[in-house]
């Protein structure tokens, strides 16, 4: 297992890294060119970098990604690509992505969509405590566990 990171806006890359390491995975962060960074990572981490532009980090994603792997993104539209192609996917408030579950998420994000385009006002995401972060390792422990039975 790879665990590939849509790491232009990911908030949790470094709680990503601390257990992978534990679990002696490899970790891709990928993210575009505008994300730069010259932060050394440790050998089992990869960053490769993507143009800019809305879904170039997605695309690549779904490029390296093999069955089996597991994605973390914010975006629900990767996730269910990676559902498709056999990842396992996660969000880094530390829910995953199921078939169950994908449509309806799919389905919010377009209803969220028509209402900014009808001109209406919709908060964005909320800033991740340090109990959503506590939250979101474990869960990634958990998922790390299952995946290894």
């Amino acid at each position: 297992m790879i665990i590939y990171v849509d790491a232009d806006a990911c908030p949790v890359t470094d709680i990503i890294i601390q257990v992978a390491e534990a679990h002696s995975l490899t970790v891709r962060l990928v993210k575009s060119f505008d994300h730069y960074s010259l932060k050394e990572n440790p050998h089992f981490v990869e960053a490769i970098y993507v143009d800019k532009g809305a879904d170039a980090a997605d695309y690549k994603i779904m490029q390296l990604a093999q069955p089996g792997d597991l994605i973390i993104t914010q975006d629900y539209g990767l996730a269910s690509l990676a559902l498709a192609k056999g990842c396992l996917a996660m969000h880094h408030k530390g829910f995953s992505y199921r078939h169950d579950n994908i449509d309806m998420l799919l389905h919010s994000r377009y209803e969220s969509a028509l209402a900014r385009k009808s001109g209406k006002r919709t908060k964005g995401p909320k800033a991740l405590t340090p109990h959503d972060k506590e939250v979101f390792k474990q869960k990634l422990q958990k998922v790390l566990e299952e995946a290894n039975r």
